[in-house]
This record gives structure tokens, sequence and C-alpha cells, in this order.
């Protein structure tokens, strides 16, 4: 979410259910990970937004997990007791927790705002065949390291204080305070320190360009904003980074508005995107 300025899971066969585990190849380094339906449907893969708990994805992911297999991480950002290490460290958990659970294929990949930047790690770094790629409000911002480190201070305080106002500051945050969300946001303040935010931030949002995507990938991946969000200026850099892409706007709507009021509808579209290879035809959307 944008702010303004020990063990690995098995799954049940048969319908299968939600599961929390731990998954990791180093004592105190692990990703928490929640899955939701059948492991032998297709796979969905969400990667979350800051300030809030994998979990946060699950409103969407309750309405696909009876066609899909969805696989929620949250960051060790967020995790107690753990430690961030990198983006790529991250990566290799997200990898070795696929291979547990028998994934060989992503139908779908689903990033919501900084989680963008760490699925375009996982889309440069990992072998399996994705079928689609949906970026909610992606932040691309790209930062010099001095300005992300004078803003982690700020995230930390911010993001704490919805913790410790149980989701009271949450409106002096962001555009909402919608109590659907403000769960996900105390959980991950309670369990967030300085220490590993700081690492996160420091790598992450760089002031690089971004990563090279192939141009059949690209036609696959789909990059909305809404059209009042702040992430909205980012828009057309990325356009020239990744032109053969999909730029859809969500005319009127803020950041993850759509996602956070609307889940069932959401998720509905994300199903669109992967079973027709395209949009579907709502009334907000402009291309």
């Amino acid at each position: 979410m944008a702010v303004r300025y020990g063990r690995h899971g098995s799954h049940s066969g048969g319908a299968g259910g939600p599961y929390d585990g731990f998954y990791s190849l180093r004592k105190g380094e692990t990703m928490k990970f929640k899955t939701l339906g059948n492991r032998n449907a297709p796979a969905v893969l969400f990667f979350h937004a800051m300030g809030v708990t994998g979990e946060s994805s699950e409103p969407v992911a309750n309405y696909l997990q009876d066609r899909y297999f969805c696989i929620l991480p949250t960051s060790t950002v967020y995790c107690k007791g753990q430690k961030y290490v990198s983006k790529a460290d991250e990566i290799r958990q997200v990898e070795a927790y696929l291979k547990s659970q028998g994934v060989e294929r992503l139908e779908l990949v689903v990033a919501s705002s900084i989680g963008a930047d760490l699925a375009m790690a996982f889309l440069t770094g990992t072998k399996l065949p994705i079928g689609h790629v949906f970026f909610d409000g992606g932040q691309f911002a790209q930062i010099g390291k001095g300005t992300r480190r004078m803003m982690t201070p700020f995230l930390y305080l911010a993001i704490k204080s919805l913790y410790w106002s149980k989701g009271g500051t949450l409106k002096k945050i962001l555009w909402c305070d919608d109590d659907s969300i403000k769960p996900y946001f105390i959980a991950a303040g309670k369990n967030l320190t300085y220490t590993n935010l700081r690492r996160q931030i420091l790598d992450s949002l760089e002031d690089k360009p971004f990563p090279a995507l192939s141009e059949e990938l690209q036609k696959h991946l789909y990059f909305e904003f809404g059209s009042i969000e702040d992430h909205f200026k980012y828009r057309q850099a990325v356009i020239e980074a990744y032109p053969c892409g999909h730029y859809p706007v969500f005319e009127g709507y803020d950041h993850m508005q759509y996602q956070i009021r609307d889940p069932k509808g959401f998720a509905e579209m994300l199903a669109f995107i992967a079973a027709h290879d395209g949009m579907p035809k709502l009334p907000f959307i402009r291309k």
C-alpha cells in the first residue's frame, strides 16, 4: 500500500483449504504463506502491498479458490521475529515454497503497490511458465538511495501508528479507512521492526532502469492505475519500458480502490483475464 509522504506447509488433497505455515531453508529468515483452494488447480501467486500482510489478498482469493490454488506470501518484513535479507532472498523463499507445493506453472501473478517491485524481481528470475501478470497500482518509483533512507523513519512511524491506534490513523495516511483492510495493517504494524523496514526500503524502488522483459511476456502483463491515485504519474515511464504491455486505467478510482471496495468484482476481472487473455468490459475502464 502506498503511504503518503520452521516448517513447510503441506496441503490436504481434495477441496483443500486455508493453511498458515512457514517455509525456510535457513532458520530465522522465513516468509509466512497462506493458501486457499485445491493445490491441483491452476496456481495464482499474490504479492502484497506495503504495510499489510499477505492475508490482505484473501478477500479476492476467497472468490477465486473454487477455481484456482491461491498462494499468499507475507514478506519477512511483517513476520514476527523474522529477518528481511533482500529481494533475492524473498524470491528464493517463494520459489522454494512453490516447489514444495508442486507448482509447475503460474496461471496468474497479482502484485499490488510495492508488491510490483518484488514481483518484477520474481519475473526476471523465475523459470516457471507464467500465464498472465496483473499489477494493481504498481509502485514503480525509482528513488535515490539517500531519499529512500530519509523516507524510512516516516514510513515506520506511519505503519506502526496503525497498530498502536488499532487502525485509527489509517485515514490520515491513505485515502481509505475501510474496516475491511484495517486488520491487515494492524497485523503488519504489530510485527514490523525498524531494521527490517530499513533493509527493505534500501533494497526496493531503486533508481535503476526497469528490468528487461521479453516482448512475449509483455503481451501478457497488465499495468493498471487508478486515474486519481498518486502512482498514476509512473504510468508513462512504465509504458516506455514495456511498450507491448496493457495499460488499463480505472477512471475515477484511487489507489487499489477497486480491489479493496469490490473484491468479488476484482476477482472476476482476474479470472476473465486468465481465461480470455484480455480485459473484461467494465464501465470505468479506459485504455
